[in-house]
């Protein structure tokens, strides 16, 4: 069953973020603050986004994160935040702190001979062009190509790379408009999960996003935290409330920061006591 977003929740959340001294927004970037585009390095936020995320970074009282499937290092330019905020990339493979130290794992070489190889495969069938070569992986995109062809891209794909993984320590991920080939490991469930262990109970999260692959940071999140799918169209999913972009992004951020800016007012009121 579809849930929109219910006012009554969001509000009793969002008193949560005023009320508590440190919070985390995690969220995901391609389809939720930006909007897809067929060239990637194009992808800029949504009108209003940067502006918004950067208020509530400056704000102090919000640990923010990004959680995508692209190259942690991709998304600085595009989102232009400063300072810029954690970003996990490849789907949880690797960790930008804000400090710009990196965690990512050892490419073992098996794995790249298997990378190789799908590469290999993907020149043989003419795919190479739509290829995105990440940290110990490969993803093919098929994004804004009618109904049809994109299963035969799909079927070609998978056709050379199902032996390529099963014979390797590989896996194969979908993702909406495509598939990617990876070194097993980490995941978006595992970067929330982290996130979790490291802020604590009784801090209000919140995750959003859009993708599958989402799903495994909604799981991860549970009970523990709001989980926000944010798509134009509903689809069934884990989450616990569906918003659509922009608009639906813009005001939760917006009340967001409002919230932030109500705990901060409050909490300069209580330390300054009675006059």
């Amino acid at each position: 069953m579809s849930r929109t977003v219910n006012p009554v929740e969001v509000e009793q959340f969002m008193n949560a973020v005023a009320q508590s001294p440190v919070c985390a927004l995690l969220l995901d970037y391609d389809g939720i603050l930006a909007p897809f585009c067929l060239n990637r390095q194009q992808a800029l936020p949504y009108p209003g986004m940067t502006a918004l995320l950067q208020e509530i970074i400056v704000n102090g009282r919000t640990r923010v994160v990004i959680i995508t499937g692209r190259n942690a290092h991709e998304v600085i330019p595009l989102l232009a935040v400063h300072p810029s905020p954690e970003i996990w990339g490849c789907h949880g493979l690797e960790r930008l702190r804000p400090d710009g130290t990196c965690e990512a794992p050892r490419v073992e070489e098996p794995v790249l001979h298997a990378l190789a190889d799908a590469d290999r495969w993907l020149r043989y069938q003419g795919l190479h062009d739509r290829a995105e070569f990440k940290t110990a992986a490969v993803a093919i995109h098929w994004r804004g190509l009618d109904e049809a062809t994109a299963a035969e891209i799909r079927g070609q794909v998978l056709l050379g790379w199902i032996p390529i993984a099963q014979s390797t320590p590989m896996e194969l991920l979908e993702f909406d408009g495509g598939i990617e080939m990876r070194m097993p490991g980490r995941d978006k469930g595992d970067a929330v999960r982290t996130i979790l262990n490291e802020i604590g109970p009784e801090v209000p999260v919140a995750y959003l996003g859009d993708d599958l692959t989402d799903e495994r940071a909604f799981l991860a999140l549970g009970t523990l935290g709001l989980s926000v799918l944010v798509r134009p169209e509903w689809r069934k999913t884990a989450a616990a409330l569906w918003i659509r972009p922009p608009e639906g992004l813009r005001e939760f951020l917006a009340r967001w920061l409002q919230a932030c800016r109500e705990g901060q007012h409050r909490a300069g009121t209580e330390s300054s006591g009675p006059n």
